[in-house]
């Protein structure tokens, strides 16, 4: 049986926002799947089994040189990488050594340093302090709706819109960090409460003017959710919610992300192909050609590989087989 270790670098992830993006994943799995404080309905990864309430109760916390080791020994296998990107299974700004770790890889790299955050603690000075050493902050807003905030990213408890609000609000305020506000739009077949009705909009539009970002990126799920029930808003409506968005808070700032990105491969040196799909399936499900374009893989290489973590129950398929993705089991 192939026994799986989890790295802390890994991809690099041909994303939709960032071109070729390099992860850190700074927060290990340890005794749970995911340390997380959500448990969104859209996430990629599927279900928290435990949400942490506080950066104190994480268990496996990656330590900064163990970040700084990694980072100099990946980064010089892989050519034309656009970001260094903090993100991965678990919520990183749980890690209260970012901040640090943002500092040390700017000594050895040179590449733009990016968070994805749930925004869940920006609340938090030390935590705001952190992310303001990197060059861009993506942070994740999905309503400014009490009902339709816990509907959707369903939190620890004590964990309140309004608080993120006034957190970005404080973080935007800050030198350093260029501040872009995410918007992932959802709908539901079921009726379950989302927000890309005309209401949630205009909740959006107002709070979004009041915490004034730089950037604010509109879009829907592309990978299958953790509920069935979570479906993709329309290419459609999507334009239309974009058309609002330009008028109401200006055209210069608002991105549309839209489904499906072509670029030219990247050349990467490979040492264990087979942990390194892995480790990318790990973070982010994949289709099997988004992994040949991501690892730069030839597909006779790459199919083995699958069939053989299948077979050995570390991943699994989900989508239709129109939309087939892997994803850990």
């Amino acid at each position: 049986m192939i026994k799986m270790k989890s790295r802390i670098v890994y991809g690099p992830i041909l994303s939709r926002r960032l071109g070729r993006s390099l992860g850190i994943d700074i927060v290990k799995k340890g005794e749970f799947k995911k340390n997380c404080n959500f448990d969104c309905v859209y996430c990629q990864l599927g279900h928290v089994d435990h949400k942490i309430s506080d950066p104190s109760k994480v268990t496996g916390l990656v330590r900064t040189e163990e970040v700084i080791e990694s980072i100099a020994n990946y980064h010089k296998k892989v050519d034309d990488l656009d970001y260094i990107t903090f993100s991965g299974t678990c919520e990183p700004t749980l890690n209260l050594e970012m901040g640090e770790m943002i500092e040390e890889i700017r000594k050895i790299s040179d590449v733009p340093i990016c968070v994805i955050t749930n925004s869940s603690l920006v609340t938090r000075e030390d935590v705001r302090n952190n992310l303001s050493k990197a060059d861009i902050v993506i942070a994740t807003l999905v309503s400014g709706n009490e009902d339709t905030f816990q509907s959707i990213n369903r939190p620890a408890n004590g964990i309140e819109v309004h608080d993120i609000i006034e957190g970005l609000k404080e973080l935007q305020k800050m030198e350093g960090a260029k501040l872009a506000i995410e918007v992932m739009l959802l709908d539901s077949n079921s009726g379950y409460l989302t927000n890309s009705n005309d209401h949630e909009v205009n909740k959006l539009i107002e709070v979004l003017r009041y915490i004034d970002p730089d950037e604010i990126e509109l879009l829907t799920t592309s990978r299958p959710p953790a509920e069935d029930y979570i479906i993709p808003v329309t290419e459609t409506r999507l334009k239309e919610i974009a058309q609002n968005f330009d008028e109401e808070l200006g055209r210069e700032r608002i991105k549309l992300v839209l489904k499906g990105l072509k670029r030219k491969r990247s050349k990467i040196k490979h040492e264990d192909l087979t942990n390194e799909v892995y480790d990318l399936i790990l973070r982010r499900p994949c289709t099997f050609d988004q992994m040949i374009q991501s690892l730069d893989i030839d597909k006779n290489e790459l199919l083995p590989l699958i069939e053989n973590l299948l077979s050995e129950k570390k991943i699994i398929k989900i989508g239709s087989e129109k939309d087939c993705y892997y994803r850990a089991a």
